[in-house]
């Protein structure tokens, strides 16, 4: 069954869509289902539409400098704010005076909902690609410090004890011991941070840029143009994917040492 999972998801895609356009599409739609069928592809678009926007983007050119625009913005945000987490998580993991200093200001900071920083973002940083990435790296910034904080927190104080008996010096502890114990911990919260900095750049866009496949479906709707919106949905969601399986390549090829989950089993 594992084997053929991928045919099931792709019979159960195409089901999904051939649904979707049965029941907006204006004359397959069954009489008794909708009262007026052409409010259903209005309020919920045609898939097949849908579809001719995405191939019409891909073959006239429309899509690419949109697209390299968010994947800059995604791309920026993501590694900034990686590396703010990492840092800072792995500092205030070792330093109790500095976490119990900054702790609530940090809870605080995290509290806060920051996609109202926007608009201060595009005060600050003009209409261009750094107000996006500003807003995607204060997503992007906490998920991995707190998974980092927690990853040094969890280390094993035999693991720590034995390494000082031996000798170990504080860089050989932070290189050796600390650093692979939040390994597993990062690379868990970059899957939610990839995500994250696209949600970053995709809202920026949506509420101030002349660039950008958040600005397409902005000006889309400002249309009521429901199949160019989906269109944008969609060509935002197979991209997500693609950087998500790029994270996850990149993760299997350091995390190497880590147990499958049929070794695993296996055990």
């Amino acid at each position: 069954m594992k084997k053929h999972l991928w045919i099931w998801q792709i019979v159960m895609l195409f089901a999904i869509f051939g649904l979707w356009q049965l029941l907006t599409h204006p004359d397959l739609v069954p009489p008794f289902m909708w009262e007026n069928p052409n409010r259903a592809a209005f309020f919920f678009g045609e898939p097949w539409k849908m579809l001719q926007v995405i191939w019409a983007w891909f073959t006239d050119g429309t899509i690419y400098p949109h697209l390299w625009v968010t994947l800059q913005e995604t791309a920026l945000a993501f590694v900034i704010g990686s590396v703010l987490g990492l840092v800072v998580g792995l500092w205030l993991g070792l330093s109790p005076t500095a976490s119990a200093l900054f702790d609530p200001y940090i809870t605080a900071m995290n509290a806060m909902p920051r996609v109202v920083l926007a608009p201060i973002f595009m005060v600050w940083f003009g209409l261009g690609i750094w107000s996006k990435v500003a807003l995607g790296v204060t997503l992007v910034f906490f998920i991995v410090f707190f998974n980092v904080y927690q990853g040094v927190k969890e280390v094993s104080p035999v693991v720590l004890n034995n390494a000082t008996m031996l000798g170990a010096t504080r860089r050989q502890l932070l290189r050796f011991v600390y650093l692979p114990s939040a390994t597993s911990w990062v690379f868990s919260s970059l899957h939610t941070s990839v995500g994250m900095a696209f949600v970053g750049a995709v809202v920026g866009e949506y509420l101030g840029s002349a660039k950008g496949v958040g600005y397409l479906i902005h000006q889309a709707e400002g249309a009521f143009d429901i199949n160019t919106v989906f269109a944008g949905i969609f060509v935002l969601t197979a991209f997500a994917l693609v950087l998500d399986f790029a994270v996850t390549r990149v993760e299997r090829r350091l995390l190497v040492w880590r147990p499958t989950q049929g070794e695993t089993e296996q055990l």
